[in-house]
């Protein structure tokens, strides 16, 4: 059994240069209290895997502008609010590596199924695959691309048991699940804990083996408007 701990304490052992994936597509699924309690816990030097590269002065935008970020590995740097990141990238004091997003996807679910590295076209014959070996399978040139796992998953699911399994909400769902299988540490936010069996197992999306940290999600004023989504 679990019982939830507040984000400060659920950062403990992540340390300098960790890499940490983060769950999310703009606000739906971001895991805010975690990513707040991972500012304050001061690491520093992290690789940040995500779908984007943080919106406005918040989340992984934060981090960024406070230098903890030393790379990201992202599928959207650039947005009309992305500035933060888009700075720092320009003077050369953040690292990108650019994932095409079904990529991405595929790189962090091999990792949690074992899976070294796969073959895909994706990316074969533009500036996504110079310096990346390639053969040719049917007429058709792929890319070797290799797993993308991490020492910290921070996820957001919207129900879980004290057991640990998860319930999504909707497109919530998004990197949670691939992302809690594929890292050393998951450490879940959720909107409520509810005691075994009361989730029907028919919805549960995320087994609970994969789950070792859970947070209760606190009110945020900068989310207003997008707590269904969590």
């Amino acid at each position: 059994m679990m019982t939830p701990i507040s984000a400060a304490e659920a950062m403990s052992g992540i340390t300098d240069g960790s890499t940490v994936l983060i769950s999310g597509f703009g606000t739906a699924g971001l895991p805010a209290n975690l990513i707040d309690a991972l500012l304050n816990c001061g690491a520093r030097d992290l690789t940040i895997v995500s779908n984007n590269a943080g919106n406005g002065e918040s989340g992984i935008a934060a981090l960024l502008a406070a230098g903890r970020v030393r790379k990201v590995v992202c599928s959207f740097p650039r947005q009309s609010d992305s500035y933060v990141f888009d700075s720092l990238y320009r003077s050369g004091e953040v690292e990108l590596e650019l994932v095409p997003q079904g990529n991405l996807a595929e790189r962090i679910r091999a990792a949690g199924a074992g899976i070294p590295a796969f073959y895909t076209p994706t990316g074969y014959g533009t500036t996504l695959g110079e310096g990346k070996e390639s053969r040719v399978f049917g007429g058709r040139g792929c890319l070797l691309e290799y797993a993308l796992g991490g020492d910290v998953a921070l996820i957001a699911a919207k129900s879980a048991d004290r057991l640990g399994n998860l319930v999504y909400n909707k497109t919530a769902r998004n990197f949670g699940p691939i992302m809690a299988a594929a890292a050393a540490l998951t450490i879940v936010e959720v909107g409520t804990i509810v005691e075994p069996g009361a989730l029907d197992p028919e919805i549960i999306v995320t087994p609970g083996i994969y789950v070792d940290r859970l947070v209760v999600a606190q009110p945020r004023c900068s989310l207003v408007g997008e707590g269904s989504e969590v």
